[in-house]
């Protein structure tokens, strides 16, 4: 608009409209003539301020930065500032103390083993495609994600990408019997295959049938070639029971998952193999046995007992 005689006293015109607007509505309160404007206005850019609140909302921006977790060299100590910075980010209330929780025991978990991540969040259970079970995250193709790439969380495995979107990825979770990785034992260093079981716990054969296998004892992925699709030193879960040695070329034990896959919603597709094996520093520590209290008895004379003795004739 030029800068007319016109076109300034239109400018006047409208802002003394907006002030007695402005007055009308104060003093009306609650039956202000204006309220049913300023609803037929909520109505057109609620969805609009939604829309905003979703992109700036905390949860997506800590989802974010994880998912920008790529850099090799320090990552320790680069996730370690990532995760400060997420903390700041987040709410207070249960849902986002929760998923700050998630969020944190993961970026700890990869940076012990110096994993390259993305964080994703899951967004389905259970696919189209069956009775598999899967999860769908919202991460894909454009996020870098590719087939057959590792995915885990704070706790350990979750499984392995098996289809991949522009903007969506399905796992197979390590839960389905159509699922299997190489394991590694803790210390002794024993190989075996973990398979899925549903909900019941995986089970392995060890290629050693005469190996030395106990309740407790603790397993993490052994690593495919080229690091796909498994990473090495993935925490695996937890022997819980071992059958009988029956002279077999292997050996089979039950072992409860670290992961639970049946609360699952943050997780992490490992984009970046790390240098070297971590071998088992990614496992958690090993849980303190407790004492078991002693109980001491002390047996004292009763009072009419050293009576009944002090009354006894001398021989």
């Amino acid at each position: 608009m030029r800068d007319t005689r016109e076109s300034r006293l239109l400018l006047v015109l409208l802002i003394a409209i907006a002030f007695a607007l402005i007055t009308v509505d104060i003093r009306g309160g609650e039956d202000s003539p204006v309220d049913g404007a300023r609803q037929a206005a909520a109505t057109v850019f609620g969805p609009i301020e939604s829309g905003v609140s979703a992109g700036v909302d905390p949860i997506g921006n800590a989802v974010s930065a994880v998912r920008d977790s790529g850099a090799r060299h320090d990552r320790l100590k680069l996730l370690e500032e990532e995760n400060a910075a997420l903390k700041a980010r987040l709410g207070s209330d249960d849902r986002s103390r929760s998923r700050l929780k998630q969020l944190d025991k993961m970026l700890k978990t990869a940076g012990r083993g110096q994993y390259g991540i993305k964080g994703a969040e899951v967004i389905a259970i259970g696919a189209a495609q069956g009775f598999s079970w899967t999860i769908t995250i919202d991460v894909g193709a454009r996020d870098g994600i590719k087939r057959d790439m590792t995915v885990l969380n704070g706790d350990g495995l979750v499984g392995r990408v098996t289809t991949v979107g522009p903007d969506t990825a399905t796992v197979l979770l390590a839960s389905d019997p159509d699922f299997t990785v190489g394991t590694r034992m803790e210390s002794s260093d024993e190989l075996g295959f973990a398979s899925g079981q549903g909900d019941r716990p995986l089970r392995v054969e060890l290629l050693n049938g005469k190996a030395e296998v106990k309740k407790g004892d603790r397993l993490v992925t052994f690593g495919s070639q080229a690091d796909r699709p498994f990473v090495p030193g993935v925490p695996v879960g937890v022997v819980s029971r071992v059958d009988p040695s029956g002279g077999g070329l292997t050996r089979t034990l039950y072992v409860t998952p670290y992961a639970g896959f049946s609360k699952l919603d943050i997780v992490g597709v490992v984009v970046e193999a790390p240098k070297k094996d971590p071998r088992d520093t990614v496992l958690p520590p090993k849980p303190k046995p407790t004492p078991r209290p002693t109980v001491t008895v002390t047996v004292t004379p009763s009072a009419e007992a050293s009576a009944d003795g002090q009354n006894q004739p001398e021989q």
